[in-house]
């Protein structure tokens, strides 16, 4: 198993959300974050300049099985991408064991 963690502009979600879907990953968590970039450039908007240096993004954590792990990065990849600096970043990272609690089932069985 793998935790997949990308951050993305707040923009694309919707995009990104389908584009899991559609690779058959219905369930993760999201959240708003605020980080700084590598935008050194403001934006001039009726003549005042706006920092640009705090950037409003959107945090997917997605943890997923063996099989699912590369469809899930391209999926990301494809949806979430414009071309333009701060499209955002994917990490992964590996997962030891996963639990429901409801069931207290384990592994990957706990991810369906």
């Amino acid at each position: 198993m793998k935790k997949i963690e990308t951050i993305i502009r707040k923009s694309r979600f919707a995009d990104v959300k389908k584009a899991l879907h559609d690779v058959e990953v219905n369930f993760f968590s999201y959240w708003d974050v605020t980080g700084v970039g590598n935008e050194k450039v403001g934006h001039v908007y009726r003549g005042v300049t706006y920092s640009t240096a705090d950037i409003q993004r959107r945090f997917l954590s997605i943890v997923v099985s063996e099989p699912f792990v590369e469809k899930t990065i391209n999926a990301i990849l494809e949806s979430a991408y414009t071309g333009e600096v701060g499209d955002g970043k994917i990490f992964v990272l590996p997962v030891e064991e996963a639990y429901r609690i409801r069931t207290k089932e384990t592994g990957k069985t706990s991810l369906n």
